[in-house]
């Protein structure tokens, strides 16, 4: 890790939104609706309070990880546009309150989550935040182009850790669900890449844009949105999808395709000449589709319930 020199204003007083900031509160709210969509359809029942603690503590650990990356990813949140605004480079906190937050939280959760649910259901959100906080900050970022690819493995994991705090165990539907958001995670980060190259750029960050350059990028972003098509459709072969996943997975596949194709033929000149609009349209896309995915494998289970459909 690179030094860089943070310098804290001493006028300003942490504040509770401050130390709440180093949670990443939106990646926070996707782990939280991803795994509370795992508790929801899983089979069996959870009492309706360990239900809310067990999200609760997958939150907390969600926002651990996501203090820990903001400790050692320091120095290059300091020179990224995006990123130069947050607590640590921004002198609100300092590295070592991030580390120690991180690391109490962590511990914290884990535990609180095995009394609560199970060990099984404990040990996926151990291996999460230490996957997202060592894996893929510490050793992927910084190292190869595909760390987006392995490192979305980290915000893949809560829909299975929400189904395991319900049954102790792993399947595949659980597996399946991982692999929606695992799969979703490349071509969603790297259209986000492709209008904000210069940050990852200065930051030498080898993002795919970076290193391969946005031809390849795009040719990138193609085949996993076809890979990603593949394993929705494959959710039919558990008992969780029904007629509204259907829906929603036919009409949100074809528009993802779509935007993938018109990605990939687009001319790099004439991208950056109108400001990669269809580069932000697929990012605000792919922001629906995982939302929607969850959200029709919840109407199901809720249609289930009351007799209407059924799986396929």
């Amino acid at each position: 890790m690179t030094d860089a020199t943070i310098i804290l204003d001493d006028k300003h007083e942490a504040e509770f939104g401050d130390y709440f900031a180093l949670l990443k509160p939106r990646v926070m709210s996707l782990v939280v609706f991803t795994a509370f969509a795992g508790l929801i359809v899983a089979p069996g029942g959870i009492h309706p309070f360990l239900g809310f603690f067990a999200i609760l503590c997958i939150a907390i650990g969600g926002g651990a990880s996501g203090a820990l990356n903001m400790w050692y990813d320091s120095d290059i949140d300091m020179v990224m546009k995006r990123t130069k605004s947050r607590p640590i480079p921004a002198g609100k906190v300092t590295r070592e309150e991030a580390l120690g937050l991180g690391l109490t939280l962590s511990a914290f959760s884990v535990v609180m989550l095995y009394l609560a649910t199970n060990w099984v259901a404990a040990a996926l959100l151990a291996f999460t935040i230490f996957f997202y906080a060592v894996v893929y900050t510490m050793w992927l970022k910084r190292a190869t182009p595909q760390n987006i690819v392995i490192g979305g493995a980290s915000g893949a994991f809560p829909p299975m850790i929400g189904w395991a705090a319900v049954t102790g165990d792993i399947t595949l539907s659980s597996v399946l669900m991982f692999m929606l958001v695992f799969m979703w995670t490349p071509p969603h980060f790297w259209s986000l890449a492709l209008f904000m190259n210069a940050d990852y750029d200065k930051a030498k960050v080898p993002m795919l844009t970076v290193t391969h350059g946005k031809r390849a990028t795009r040719n990138h972003i193609l085949v996993y949105t076809v890979l990603l098509a593949g394993f929705a459709a494959a959710m039919f072969a558990t008992p969780l999808a029904g007629w509204s996943y259907l829906v929603v997975a036919v009409v949100m596949n074809a528009l993802f395709l779509r935007g993938a194709v018109v990605l990939w033929r687009r001319d790099e000149v004439v991208a950056e000449a109108d400001g990669y609009k269809a580069e932000r349209a697929f990012f605000k896309l792919s922001l629906a589709y995982t939302f929607l995915h969850f959200m029709a494998l919840m109407a199901d289970k809720v249609l289930f319930s009351f007799g209407i459909g059924g799986p396929f």
